[in-house]
């Protein structure tokens, strides 16, 4: 038991606590400054923004004010917070490069008037000197906090979030001129809009893409239905090949190197895949390079929230995906998209030669079950079919795309603060604008995000704030074609920005939930990222801030929070092509992961083993039956710790504490591990290079169960079984 309760203290550090810090605004001699208060659960709903991406209203214009929607919460209360903590954290971020933070440290006496100066003398409080140039950082964020309590975040959110977005599309232009009359009632001193002429990729109505099913004799047979032919992957090859199918898993290089160890080659044969992990670019290319015909991508319901309170994704859904493993349009590969200006046709050596198509979880599970070949790894299991999946090769198909690219109109829309002292060194904001369909996760948050953030410094500029650098903000289009309005505006003014822009900003992604802050950056923003945790509080830790909320579960903040740049952030092109430091901030969504069965079936098996410890004391010795019962149950709690869930022929030594294998529970911690740490799988494994959610809840299913009925063993008879499972 003692070797129980230890394992169990272990995990039990995860537990997560939900509480949250909201601001409230204070009258009377401290007006206009803020303090924190604890939110009870009514009150303060109010002050903050919730929002329900699933159940936002019909498009309306922007500045309009829409009717209120019955909405469900997205999630915890703590999550509705999480868009001003954004906020908040930009501000500070930001705040160190407006106000020249990093190289004027205190006051600055020899500077005179023309300089604001930021003092971390957090105590202090505003006085005249407010007034004649001196800016201390306590009233800065008193006044940013003041102007962004005012704010329709949650208002622009439900106005985006269903309209229109395609890039080029009727909807997207009317957006655009809706963005940019935001901008153009906003006290900056210039907006304006960028237009390039770029090369996208657009399903033919004419010629839809295809999957048909192949007989033996290479006739072409019964087509499976495509649900929805407006999903297809932007800049996938074009043409039709015709192969076996075979299960990769997510087409990672490891996953195709342990198809070939198990028999299985990809060469000449159709790739099934799963959607996640790496971008459909990324598996493209790795088909690609291990001799495969064609991909086919799907969501696996097992990787996807089932949890009631959250969105999950309809079994006939597919899902959108661009497979250029680069950015920008690849059509003008290193130069700008001006004006249609015709350069040597060339293509981008990130496009893919071989076909690419989305499908449904329900095309997938109608693939899967002709399978036959090797039964897949543990880990690459799903929840599609009631018996395991395999790896093939299965029948043949013919896959066709149709494709086809058009010289398409983008727009990227600008606003600008000039700086007081250094007008010609740039802080750059943006956010993607664009979506392939409804949603508010990305670009509608970002693009609120954005548009909260003009307005709330256009405030304080009414208010005599000027930075001493120049702020710009930007709104991309092409986001969802691989960066591709953020890529050639930098192409087009690289010399512009080289040596002049200080730091760029995305706002894309940046509110996924409330659980955990990522900074995907470039290393030299690490030291100031530790500085912006340490200021900004925790939305779901009361009395806490990010920092101490990071360092609680894991002492190496970086390794917890620091994440490499993607390349389908915006923010990649400006430090992999211009050079210039970036990052990209997230608050993430909880994967909704618990172990509070692993404690009920442990907290069972507790009452069950002192049941049976009082009844041996208070029994009769001479009892001969009772004592043989007792002395039954006492020898066979080894026993009991035996999975029956695991086959023995796989798992031979299926004892939950002492054995082998994924179903233990020094496995399941092992794989816990690797949340924190994000480091490579377990030494030998060749299939998996990180947690994977789907393996972890089946760990935690069958070591509850397993528990859980040597807990109702050690009771004895059913009905002395005493749990409340």
């Amino acid at each position: 038991m003692e070797r129980l309760w230890g394992l169990f203290q272990r995990a039990q550090q995860l537990s997560p606590r939900s509480s949250q810090t909201v601001y409230q605004r204070v009258e009377g001699p401290r007006k206009g400054h803020l303090e924190e208060e604890e939110e009870d659960g009514e009150e303060g709903a109010e002050t903050l923004a919730h929002f329900c991406p699933m159940e936002l209203r019909g498009p309306e214009p922007l500045g309009s004010r829409p009717r209120q929607p019955n909405l469900i919460p997205w999630a915890a209360a703590g999550r509705r917070a999480a868009p001003y903590l954004v906020l908040t954290a930009l501000l500070i971020f930001t705040g160190a490069f407006l106000l020249g933070y990093v190289a004027f440290r205190g006051s600055c006496q020899a500077c005179g008037d023309s300089v604001l100066v930021v003092s971390e003398d957090v105590n202090y409080e505003p006085d005249l000197d407010f007034h004649q140039g001196r800016l201390y950082w306590s009233d800065l964020q008193a006044m940013f906090l003041q102007f962004l309590g005012e704010g329709r975040l949650e208002d622009t959110i439900r106005q985006t979030s269903l309209r229109e977005r395609v890039a080029g599309s009727a909807g997207m232009a009317a957006l655009t001129q809706d963005i940019r009359a935001a901008l153009s009632r906003q006290k900056l001193d210039h907006v304006w809009t960028d237009t390039h002429y770029v090369g996208l990729q657009f399903p033919d109505p004419a010629h839809p893409n295809t999957l048909h099913w192949v007989d033996e004799a290479g006739k072409v047979g019964e087509q499976l239905p495509l649900e929805d032919p407006d999903v297809y992957c932007p800049y996938s090859a074009i043409g039709n090949v015709t192969g076996e199918l075979v299960y990769a898993h997510y087409g990672r290089p490891e996953d195709l190197q342990d198809l070939r160890a198990r028999g299985v080659d990809p060469v000449g044969r159709l790739l099934l895949v799963r959607v996640g992990v790496i971008s459909f670019a990324q598996k493209v290319t790795n088909a690609q390079d291990f001799g495969a015909q064609g991909v086919l991508i799907y969501p696996e319901p097992a990787d996807f929230s089932q949890d009631p309170p959250k969105p999950s994704l309809s079994s006939q859904q597919a899902v959108y995906g661009h497979v250029h493993l680069g950015t920008g349009d690849p059509y003008t590969p290193g130069f700008p998209s001006f004006n249609q200006t015709q350069f040597p046709p060339v293509a981008s050596s990130g496009l893919p030669s071989i076909p690419a198509q989305p499908i449904s979880a329900d095309i997938a599970s109608r693939l899967l079950r002709k399978l036959k070949g090797p039964v897949a790894p543990q880990e690459w299991q799903g929840s599609l079919l009631g018996s395991p999946y395999h790896l093939g090769p299965g029948p043949r198909l013919r896959l066709v795309v149709n494709n086809h690219r058009t010289s398409t109109p983008i727009n990227n829309i600008f606003g600008c603060i000039e700086g007081r002292s250094e007008p010609d060194h740039y802080v750059v904001i943006g956010a993607q604008r664009d979506a392939w369909g409804p949603g508010a996760a990305k670009s509608a948050v970002g693009t609120a995000i954005l548009l909260e953030l003009v307005r709330t410094f256009s405030s304080m500029v009414s208010n005599g704030f000027r930075p001493r650098r120049s702020l710009l903000f930007i709104s991309w289009d092409g986001g969802d074609f691989g960066s591709v309005g953020s890529t050639e505006w930098l192409e087009g003014y690289l010399s512009v920005l080289h040596l002049k822009a200080v730091v760029y900003v995305s706002l894309d992604n940046a509110v996924l939930g409330d659980d955990k802050f990522h900074a995907k950056t470039s290393p030299l923003l690490t030291s100031l990222i530790e500085s912006v945790l340490k200021q900004v509080d925790s939305p779901n830790h009361s009395g806490q801030t990010l920092y101490e909320q990071v360092v609680f579960t894991n002492p190496s903040w970086d390794a917890e929070v620091i994440r490499p740049l993607p390349m389908d952030s915006s923010a990649y092109s400006f430090t992999a092509f211009v050079g210039v430091p970036a990052v990209e901030f997230s608050f993430m969504e909880a994967r909704g992961l618990t172990l509070q069965w692993v404690y009920s079936a442990r907290g069972d098996y507790i009452r069950a083993a002192e049941k049976l410890r009082q009844e041996i004391y208070s029994s009769e010795e001479r009892d001969e039956r009772l004592t043989r019962m007792y002395n039954v149950r006492i020898m066979r709690v080894e026993f009991y710790f035996l999975s029956q869930y695991v086959s023995p022929a796989d798992s031979p030594f299926r004892h939950i504490f002492m054995g082998r294998g994924d179903h233990t529970l020094g496995a399941l911690l092992d794989h816990l591990r690797l949340l924190r740490s994000n480091s490579s799988g377990t030494p030998g494994a060749t299939s998996s290079t990180g947690f994977q959610e789907s393996r972890f809840r089946r760990q935690l299913a069958l070591l509850t169960w397993t528990l859980q009925g040597a807990a109702n063993a050690l009771s004895g008879d059913v009905w002395n079984i005493d749990n409340n499972f």
